[in-house]
Order: C-alpha cells, then sequence, then structure tokens
C-alpha cells in the first residue's frame, strides 16, 4: 500500500494521459493520490478527476506563485468549495520568497486566509516554503497560538531546524523524489531521523522525477522509487514504511476513506 501525498494530475505532462498514469500508478501499489490544486482555475478540473476516481482526493488553493493574481479568493470561497466531499486539503498555499512571483505581503495574506480555511473546517493545510522559513514558522506559529490546525510541509527541503520547529507544531513532513538525488545530503540527514509517525512521501509530479526516472516526467508511480530509497536510507523494511506513511496520510487527511 503507498499513497502519493501530492501530486498535479491536471498539470501538462500528465493531463494528456490521466488514465495511463493513473494505470500505471496502481500497477505499481499506489491506492491513493492526492490531486494538488494551485490557481482557482484548476479547481474544477481537479475535482473532476477525484470524482472519476475512487483512488484520487483533490484540494483547493492558491501557490504563493499566484497570490497576487487571486485576491478575491478568501477564507470563505475556500472554505465553501471545501465542503465537496472529494476534497480532503487545503492549498498548496505557503511562502516562496526564491521566485518572488508574487508580492511578499499578497503572499502572506493568501497564506492566513488558507489557514483560517483549514482552522474552519478541520481539513489540513498543505504548506509549500522556499527560503522563507522564518516568516512560515511565524504565521504557522501565531496562528497555531488563537486555534490549532492540522497540516503538512510539502516537498520538504528546508533546514533540519525548521523540520523541528514545525513538528513541535504538530504538522507533519512530506519527502518528494528530491530525496534521492546525489546533491541532497542536507536532506537526507533529516529523513533519516524524522519521527515515522508523522512522515509522508509524495512525488509533486510531474515536476522532480526522483532516480531513476530523473530528466523523465514525474507521475504518481515513481511513489515507489522515492519510497525504497528513504526505507533504505533510514535502515527500515519498505513495506513497513509504505505502510505507517500511508496510515499517516490517512491519519492527517482524515476525510478521505482509506
Amino acid at each position: 500500500m503507498l499513497v502519493d501525498s501530492h501530486c498535479h494530475l491536471n498539470y501538462k505532462g500528465l493531463a494528456e494521459q490521466q488514465a495511463e498514469v493513473l494505470a500505471r500508478a496502481r500497477s505499481r501499489g499506489v491506492t491513493a493520490m492526492l490531486n494538488i490544486a494551485t490557481r482557482e482555475s484548476e479547481w474544477d478540473d481537479v475535482l473532476a478527476a477525484a470524482e472519476a476516481n475512487d483512488d484520487v482526493w483533490a484540494s483547493v488553493g492558491i501557490h504563493p506563485h499566484d497570490a497576487d493574481q487571486h485576491p478575491d479568493v478568501d477564507t470563505a470561497k475556500l472554505v465553501e468549495r471545501a465542503a465537496h466531499p472529494r476534497v480532503i486539503g487545503i492549498g498548496e498555499t505557503g511562502l516562496d520568497y526564491y521566485y518572488d512571483k508574487s508580492d511578499r505581503a499578497r503572499q502572506q495574506d493568501s497564506f492566513r486566509r488558507h489557514i483560517h480555511a483549514s482552522q474552519a473546517t478541520g481539513l489540513p493545510v498543505i504548506v509549500h516554503t522556499r527560503d522563507a522559513e522564518a516568516d512560515t514558522l511565524a504565521l504557522l506559529g501565531e496562528a497555531m497560538a488563537q486555534a490549532a490546525f492540522p497540516g503538512v510541509i510539502h516537498c520538504f527541503t528546508a533546514s533540519d531546524d525548521f523540520a523541528r520547529k514545525a513538528l513541535d507544531l504538530g504538522l507533519y513532513i512530506s519527502i518528494s523524489g528530491i530525496v534521492t538525488f546525489k546533491n541532497a545530503a542536507a536532506l537526507q540527514a533529516t529523513a533519516k531521523w524524522l519521527p515515522r509517525d508523522r512522515l509522508l512521501i509524495e512525488t509533486d509530479s510531474p515536476f522532480l522525477a526522483p532516480v531513476p526516472h530523473r530528466g523523465k516526467t514525474g507521475e504518481p508511480a515513481f511513489v515507489a522509487d522515492t519510497l525504497v530509497f528513504l526505507a533504505e536510507l533510514r535502515g527500515e523494511d519498505a513495506a513497513v514504511l509504505a505502510a505507517d506513511t500511508s496510515t499517516n496520510f490517512y491519519n492527517l487527511f482524515n476525510k478521505a476513506a482509506p
């Protein structure tokens, strides 16, 4: 049993062959996939894929890159769309100061709206953070002090210190195919000690295809390769780690039926 906790089935490279992509994932033991929205224009398509496939779930959210283009996506709109039975998460959202494609204040405002939607619905917030550790932790901590909410740091590439502080806030951490890259020594060191009951695995496909698929379009089937690498890195049995990360997914995204 494997779960891809973060993929973009409606992105170019996967959308054109979605049925085949899903079949390949299933053939490698993937039993659930969370299809992530990053813009409001994607919400209907992301939901349609989840409605058409029992093993596909959906999120609703605005990526920090697109915060400038979505000033009208407020907490109420997120909460309304999150009522759909196939929507199990809020996001992805967060802060990206590496590309700075949206104004930082706008990113922060959008992030707060998503957190408030998580607090209102009980659905996990799916957090993207890049070169913004201090502000990400500050916003999460401030909101958590007001009302606790579930969440995950997706595609984790931050510092060891950030990981510990995110765990202290009660968040989960999701590892992508980046962990298999030769230049990912720092991430590998963190991935070794992350507590097994707070660990998820994802592809972020069509991006970040893991070794041995580097250079190819990523797809959910490749979560199996990341799982094998991560199990070897941690000195754990791959089947046990697959089961545990799947259990973690359903513990966090508890609106999904296992």
